[in-house]
């Protein structure tokens, strides 16, 4: 929705670990050796260090079982020696000095701990930002310039809101509906606004007003010596720089964040289409080309997909579709007008279901239609930017379509599948180097996965590893794309310093060296880890 070395593979629940090969690094088992020597009188002492709105939660109590656990069950045997739900910038302060002082990493999660990789949690000190949930606006007086698109009006920049790092998706959905404050988030209500921004921040208006990345303008960042600071534009620039798209939990742990905000009156114009999987050739080259035409116009977003899920092969072949689902700050008859390649596609009864979804709604009503969580329990993703020369041929359409129907099964309803994100817009207006987030001239943000549930059976688990890594190859089967995104963090891929960050990542390495000077802040994908 992202952050440490003593992370990953120190437990998948139950036998999982074993079947498919995850262990700890050793760096896992050090930190859990130097959780033991900590003393209990140090543990007092990081509990009196604390404001009185914040908790230290140690094993065994049933608040600890419920905040050590992260949203992917993958990594849930992986439990941290202390829990400190903070309350103030203080606390985080206090508790990372705490951390240095008794050997333990310390790692912020945000939400419920969305990252896909499992870099939200550690077998250290977890600093849990749930209770910073603060949201202030403050309008902009006056200056603020307003356009009309069809039955929108927008004032852009109309004012900034500043929000806690516990803040998620959903807290911010009132400001839209009440208010029509909109500030361009992700899809998934649950996920936190900290992680989303630091690794970019797609969602459904980002073509209009940009990645949530390029509205931030101001971070308060507690760094690895305990030391907090303001960065933005002006002060700590190249912090500011960093904090845009190098992904959370490299250069500190971020407490607050202020963003621009849009205010909105009127209606956008939604969609959701469908279609059985015999029709994945004509939609996903419709789309892609719908997508090349409308790269440049910021008021039409697009998610695209195939999926299925179920159990047994008849279910999985049941359940097999194509999609596309998204939202356009104009007209309906200019939407319809977008879409008519799509909306000409299938049968009968899907053309007519699809024509009538396409309807005026609400900014708010939007953000419900949109919304869907990631994949819940247990996932696995792998992804890719594409660009021009990249996009999917019939060949590689027909090859994920086969391997899609071949999916082992599981009983996680969300099942498997690829989705894909239009990029363009004012994405792409921004330069590959005017932020850590270099994927700037490109299409679409692609991510393949597969999901099972935490009461299927380890071969099950196997075999949707394996599924997944058939089923990528199949979709690239030369060679894979050169750049992926670093929000949908793939513990398998070996180049992924290139991938995620491209010519910006020796950049990337300076600021770290310079504020994180001995690698507190340390993971399998940190930025400058061996």
């Amino acid at each position: 929705m992202i952050d440490r070395r003593d992370v990953l593979r120190a437990g998948v629940l139950g036998g999982v670990a074993g079947t498919l090969g995850l262990q700890a690094p050793d760096s896992a088992a050090a930190a859990a050796e130097a959780a033991g020597s900590v003393r209990a009188r140090d543990w007092k002492r990081l509990a009196d260090a604390l404001s009185p709105g914040a908790t230290l939660y140690r094993p065994n109590g049933s608040e600890y079982e419920s905040l050590a656990l992260p949203f992917n069950h993958r990594y849930a045997g992986i439990r941290p020696a202390g829990i400190v739900a903070c309350a103030t910038t203080e606390d985080v302060s206090a508790a990372i000095r705490w951390a240095r002082s008794v050997g333990l990493p310390a790692v912020p999660r945000t939400g419920l701990g969305h990252n896909y990789a499992g870099y939200s949690t550690t077998t250290g000190l977890l600093l849990n930002m749930a209770r910073m949930k603060s949201i202030v606006s403050t309008p902009v007086p006056g200056g603020a310039r307003s356009r009309v698109y069809g039955p929108m009006k927008v004032v852009h920049d109309a004012g900034t809101v500043t929000v806690g790092a516990g803040v998620t998706n959903g807290d911010l959905h009132p400001l839209l509906e009440d208010h029509g404050m909109f500030v361009p988030t992700g899809r998934c209500p649950s996920v936190g606004v900290a992680g989303l921004v630091l690794g970019g921040g797609i969602g459904f208006s980002d073509k209009m007003f940009g990645l949530t990345c390029d509205r931030l303008i101001a971070t308060t960042v507690v760094l690895a010596d305990g030391r907090t600071v303001e960065a933005d534009e002006d002060a700590h620039p190249d912090l500011f720089w960093a904090c845009r798209g190098g992904a959370g939990n490299n250069f500190g742990v971020h407490t607050s964040f202020t963003f621009q905000y849009e205010q909105f009156e009127g209606t956008v114009g939604f969609y959701q289409l469908r279609w059985s999987l015999d029709s994945v050739l004509p939609v996903l080259a419709a789309a892609q080309r719908i997508a090349q035409d409308t790269v440049g116009d910021g008021r039409f977003h697009l998610r695209l997909g195939i999926g299925t899920s179920g159990t047994t092969r008849t279910q999985i072949h049941a359940n097999a579709n194509v999609n596309a689902i998204g939202q356009f700050y104009g007209t309906v008859q200019e939407l319809r007008a977008i879409l008519d390649p799509l909306l000409k596609i299938g049968t009968t009864q899907e053309r007519d279901r699809n024509s009538a979804s396409v309807r005026q709604v609400t900014p708010g009503e939007a953000s419900e239609l949109l919304s869907a969580t990631t994949p819940i329990d247990r996932f696995a993703t792998k992804s890719a930017i594409l660009d021009s020369r990249t996009l999917l041929a019939d060949q590689q359409v027909g090859a994920a379509a086969e391997r899609l129907l071949e999916w082992p099964g599981s009983n996680n309803e969300d099942g498997a599948g690829f989705a894909m994100f239009a990029l363009g817009g004012e994405i792409n207006e921004v330069p590959p180097d005017a932020t850590a987030f270099v994927h700037r001239n490109d299409l679409f943000v692609f991510a393949a996965e597969t999901s099972w549930a935490d009461y299927d059976r380890p071969d099950v688990a196997e075999a949707n590893l394996h599924w997944l890594k058939q089923f990528y190859d199949d979709i690239f089967p030369r060679k894979a794309p050169d750049q992926a995104y670093q929000n949908f963090p793939d513990p398998t891929l070996k180049n992924w310093r290139e991938a995620y960050y491209g010519a910006n990542y020796p950049r990337l390495v300076k600021v770290k060296r310079k504020y994180d000077p001995t690698g507190f802040f340390d993971y399998p994908q940190a930025i400058g880890s061996s």
